[in-house]
């Protein structure tokens, strides 16, 4: 967003705008906070921002296990449980599986212990070459789709935690293509995941939902991973995997 764009989206001026960000001008805390909302800041970088800017932070940060976030995790569950026999997990901020159904478990059998000892990152899970990454038919698309997301997750956040996953994440085999590029079925509007399993090929296309107004950090930056069956042998296969 151009510096006009967002002043006309905050409905200040663009003089006043650009003296916030000379500090010529000290915002407010409601100015801080109105500017991060037109901007769509996470709310982690919002107390970063007040802090920085002489204020105190407004949004809490609990731990899961914080009975003030019960609520919130129940809902979590229901919709995991909810969304079986097709794959749905839970992953925080940093990629950490927080919690899944049983369609995923099923999955991930006959993986290396040491890929599936809590804290799982998802992943690393998924692209490390002991993992998931020798079962999945189209890992150089998938792998490329995943690291472009953790790459728009790093530009917004800085995170140096997620800078070190990106790094140890480019370090594993670079895949080849295994077989020519089959026709795609989706126009290039998405990117399915298709997972070879004792059953047949597994063809998965995939949402991201998150908490639509939150108030917790915590609880803005759970994700909920669904997959859905992107063909009818899938959604076959599913039924028998993980029975009603």
């Amino acid at each position: 967003m151009t510096q006009l764009g967002l002043a006309l989206d905050a409905e200040i001026s663009a003089r006043h705008l650009s003296f916030l960000e000379t500090g010529k001008a000290q915002p407010s805390r409601e100015m801080v906070l109105h500017l991060c909302e037109r901007l769509d800041v996470p709310l982690r970088e919002r107390n970063m921002l007040l802090m920085a800017a002489g204020y105190a932070p407004v949004f809490a940060q609990r731990r899961l296990d914080d009975p003030a976030l019960k609520p919130a995790l129940a809902a979590v569950e229901q919709v995991l449980g909810g969304h079986e026999p097709y794959p749905a997990l839970a992953i925080d901020r940093a990629w950490t599986m927080v919690s899944a159904n049983r369609a995923v478990a099923s999955l991930l059998a006959g993986l290396p212990a040491s890929l599936l000892k809590p804290p799982l990152n998802v992943l690393r899970l998924s692209l490390h070459p002991e993992g998931l990454a020798p079962r999945i038919a189209n890992l150089p698309e998938w792998r490329a789709h995943l690291l472009d997301r953790l790459r728009l997750q790093i530009e917004v956040t800085a995170d140096p935690g997620l800078e070190t996953l990106m790094k140890e994440l480019r370090g594993y085999p670079t895949p080849i293509s295994r077989a020519p590029a089959a026709p795609d079925k989706f126009g290039g509007v998405v990117v399915p995941l298709q997972l070879v399993t004792e059953g047949g090929k597994l063809s998965f296309l995939s949402t991201t939902t998150v908490f639509g107004t939150p108030v917790d950090v915590t609880v803005s930056e759970l994700a909920i991973e669904s997959f859905f069956p992107a063909d009818d042998a899938t959604v076959r296969a599913l039924q028998k995997i993980v029975p009603r």
